[in-house]
């Protein structure tokens, strides 16, 4: 009668010229049912349990079920014989046990191909591969039910992969010449490597600073340049227009040439009228510059505040220097967004250090103090996108934007940012967090309508302020604003602590309503998060996202929503214009392009709003 225990069933699917696909699925029939024993192999001994189907069986309809997840990546391959490269697409795509619960099948498939494709064991052949897959499916994943495995020759032509990020180093494995990564992070690079001295490098730490000046002195200790070679780039950006020199020796950006800039030692009195009831907060240059392109009848004020100190400390060559410094500056653009009044600021920050963001919540503080008749508070700007390596419709991509909004099942938090997270006993991490949401949930709701309006039309009303955006926004030479070529949205998988593969972005399927349209980006509601620690580790950062819904973090700003709240003002809304798959922070190209998709949705809610209501 034959062993009728389960057994990992291998057949092959389809064969071409230049492809193979491949069932590998659970049965619990006797091996001898499978077909004529001649093209049947039952394994033995350690592999037990093992049938192998030597000839292509027919597809039947229960089999012709559409998969529930799918998985992708390419693999570059060396001949040891000729040199020659080839390149070769592999798709697993997977269906899964009744008892698994569909929350938990995209955990199961990427940690079954973490471990598939981990670089200390990654198989060197065609027969290795699959038989990692089949030992897999039998020993440590039983909820996976089916795996179909096609292994594609791509004629396209043959380029090695370009990094995926600064602070990423390629290596080759030997043997099977399966191109991988190496991950570095940001910090490693900056303590063991002395960064560049560029005029764009100073350029950004200016900009970061802005509206705080900064001196030559202070630049040059940022990084340890010399003085005389960082005077040498500040001259090149004094000629092109970009920088100017103020008192003391500082220096500051000089800002978009349409926009009316008035320095004062504070702000002028204001009728009523006029008072703004919108405040938006950025935190980067080019997040402001976004902002302003959308708004109407713009006037800006800038404030600074200088204190004078001469050290031997912070002598340079042996001569002390007097260092000014400006902590307190403030940069309030206003105008007019639809029928509102509203103020825009940037926050002075050099770095991400937790000084720098205490220091951007006293800068919120500050602004609310000044505009009291603010009730509404935007956080816009850009983020890191959390993917979705799995589902279409779950994937973040770059350009899209996230907008903070609390979860189902009364999760009440809109933001939430971890301070630390443990390891505990059972392997599991613990996360002591701080967690956030509005009292008023009234900007969420907006923002939720359009969204599901947006799935019903073919140009939601943000892609006409993308445009706006954009005409405005022509002259920045500096920052193209422009949506960057797809094929530069990289997606990659954390596949060990240190090495990461690029894989495909998951593919819409074919009754899917709600697919992409080139340059146009998609909104998505979920908490935003943030947290040093969860946002440079790639496999824990998945872990918090998956745990509390998050779909986007950013630059740490738990402070400014401490302020915002503090100061009792009860509607504030998070927006991310997602610039990268980390914090935002990371990969300067999608920066400005994201910024703007975030400001147009901003200014889509803030359209969307009841008009004030004049005291």
């Amino acid at each position: 009668m034959g062993d009728k225990t389960e057994h990992i069933v291998m057949t092959p699917k389809c064969k071409t010229a230049n492809s193979t696909t491949l069932i590998i699925e659970r049965q619990a029939l006797p091996p001898a049912e499978n077909g004529n024993e001649n093209n049947v192999h039952i394994a033995g001994g350690d592999h037990k349990g093992i049938v192998i189907n030597k000839q292509v069986v027919a597809v039947t309809n229960g089999e012709m079920q559409p998969a529930q997840l799918c998985l992708q990546f390419r693999v570059f391959l060396v001949s040891a014989q000729t040199g020659k490269h080839t390149q070769e697409q592999r798709t697993l795509q997977f269906w899964f046990v009744d008892t698994l619960a569909e929350a938990e099948q995209p955990s199961v498939a990427q940690e079954f191909f973490r471990e598939l494709v981990t670089p200390q064991e990654f198989p060197r052949d065609y027969v290795g591969f699959i038989k990692k897959i089949i030992k897999l499916m039998q020993h440590k994943y039983p909820s996976i039910k089916k795996l179909e495995v096609e292994l594609r020759q791509l004629e396209e032509p043959i380029t090695l992969p370009s990094r995926p990020s600064t602070g990423h180093l390629l290596f080759t494995l030997p043997l099977s010449e399966k191109v991988m990564w190496r991950s570095v992070s940001t910090d490693e690079i900056v303590m063991g490597q002395v960064i560049e001295l560029t005029v764009e490098k100073v350029l950004e730490l200016i900009e970061s600073a802005y509206p705080n000046p900064v001196t030559v002195v202070d630049i040059a200790k940022e990084h340890g340049w010399e003085l005389s070679a960082v005077e040498t780039k500040l001259k090149e950006l004094q000629e092109k227009g970009l920088v100017k020199a103020i008192d003391h020796g500082a220096f500051t950006r000089v800002v978009h040439e349409d926009t009316q800039v008035q320095v004062v030692k504070s702000m002028p009195t204001m009728a009523s009228a006029k008072q703004p009831t919108i405040a938006i907060i950025t935190a980067q240059y080019c997040e402001k510059l976004a902002v302003d392109s959308l708004i109407e009848n713009k006037e800006t004020f800038v404030r600074y505040t200088t204190v004078g100190t001469a050290s031997s400390s912070d002598a340079i060559d042996g001569i002390p220097r007097v260092i000014c410094r400006f902590g307190e500056s403030n940069v309030y653009t206003l105008g007019n967004i639809g029928a509102h009044r509203i103020v825009c600021t940037k926050l002075p920050t050099v770095g991400h250090t937790r000084e720098a963001m205490t220091a951007a919540g006293n800068t919120t503080t500050r602004l609310l103090g000044t505009f009291q008749k603010v009730d509404f508070v935007f956080l816009v700007g850009v983020g890191g996108g959390v993917p979705h390596y799995t589902d279409y419709n779950k994937h973040v991509r770059l350009g899209d934007v996230v907008i903070s909004h609390p979860m189902p099942l009364n999760k009440k938090y809109a933001y939430v940012y971890c301070e630390s997270a443990k390891m505990n006993e059972s392997e599991n991490y613990h996360f002591e967090t701080k967690e956030y949401c509005p009292p008023n949930l009234g900007l969420q709701e907006i923002a939720a309508t359009l969204k599901k309006q947006a799935e019903n039309e073919t140009f939601p009303p943000w892609q006409l302020y993308m445009k706006e955006g954009l005409q405005n926004l022509v002259n920045q030479s500096e920052h193209d604003f422009n949506a960057p070529p797809p094929e530069s949205d990289k997606l990659y998988m954390a596949i060990g602590e240190r090495d990461v593969i690029e894989v495909s972005h998951p593919i819409a399927p074919q009754d899917s309503i709600n697919k992409r349209t080139d340059r146009c980006s998609r909104i998505h509601l979920a908490p935003v998060a943030s947290g040093r620690q969860v946002a440079r580790d790639d496999q824990l950062r998945q872990k918090f996202a998956s745990r509390f819904g998050a779909l986007a973090f950013d630059a740490e700003m738990d402070a400014v929503v401490e302020s915002i709240l503090g100061n009792c003002r009860e509607n504030f809304i998070v927006i991310r214009g997602i610039a990268d798959y980390k914090d935002g922070t990371r990969i300067k190209e999608w920066q400005p392009y994201a910024a703007l998709a975030a400001a147009s949705v901003m200014k889509a809610i803030i359209c969307a709003m009841d008009p004030p209501i004049n005291d």
